[in-house]
């Protein structure tokens, strides 16, 4: 499948780091281009060059706050300046905010700017990409949700509220442009061992793990394993949904 994704391209945000720096990764490796939106300059930059360092040379780094309408809105029409298309988007952009922080002590301010990133965020790249990818009659859209979405993780109300409004818009967009060629999916890990996951209490991150069945996060690699097929013309009959990669915490 090493040119699985060949004259295709794709947005990958949060592609500087972690979960969204795996799936670009995997999509560059099977002959696709990517554009990566991340706001972390010295991370994207690295994340470029090693890219291309791979003779790799269809990888572009942009400066995108999703939160912020008129940078996703700029970002996406350089992209597609820039390579004339647009095939894929990967919404891997997400902040944890605040654990083991029971609601009476967690702050509107923090509720906000986790609001801003992971629901606000989602919504906004997915409003923008649409429409680039209507003129091909074809797209596959992918937002990162998480298990916390699904079950809710206790004392992290904004993540556990603004992921399970990520899978609200899934189902919802979903169903809008079910005839159009385009999916739209998502998908629930439980935890996977990232950076964004180094400020997490570690009794947090320990009462996560232990509800999974296999005992051990998971791996970045197995997320884009899996991404890389949610996002291929193979998955051609799935919209609307929600994946899970959560070593059996999940099981149904």
């Amino acid at each position: 499948m090493s040119d699985r994704f060949k004259g295709q391209v794709a947005i990958i945000t949060g592609g500087a780091d972690g979960i969204g720096k795996a799936i670009a990764t995997r999509i560059v490796s099977e002959g696709g281009s990517v554009a990566l939106f991340d706001l972390n300059n010295q991370a994207l930059d690295r994340t470029v060059d090693s890219l291309q360092t791979q003779d790799y040379t269809s990888v572009k780094g942009y400066m995108v706050d999703i939160s912020q309408e008129t940078q996703v809105q700029q970002g996406i029409q350089a992209v597609e300046k820039a390579f004339g298309r647009l095939d894929i988007m990967v919404n891997a952009a997400g902040i944890v905010g605040p654990t083991s922080t029971g609601i009476t002590d967690y702050s509107v301010e923090d509720f906000d700017k986790v609001y801003q990133v992971n629901l606000r965020g989602a919504f906004l790249i997915t409003k923008y990409c649409l429409p680039v990818m209507e003129k091909n009659k074809y797209g596959r859209i992918l937002l990162i949700a998480s298990i916390a979405g699904k079950e809710g993780n206790p004392y992290m109300a904004g993540y556990s509220a603004t992921k399970a409004g990520v899978i609200g818009l899934v189902k919802g967009i979903g169903k809008e442009y079910a005839e159009t060629g385009i999916t739209v999916n998502g998908l629930a890990p439980a935890v996977i061992k990232t950076a964004m996951n180094a400020d997490t209490a570690p009794e947090q991150l320990a009462y996560m793990t232990a509800k999974i069945p296999m005992k051990r996060m998971g791996t970045v690699e197995e997320v884009a394993a899996l991404s890389a097929w949610i996002v291929s013309k193979e998955a051609s009959f799935n919209t609307g949904f929600i994946f899970d990669i959560s070593g059996g915490r999940a099981t149904y």
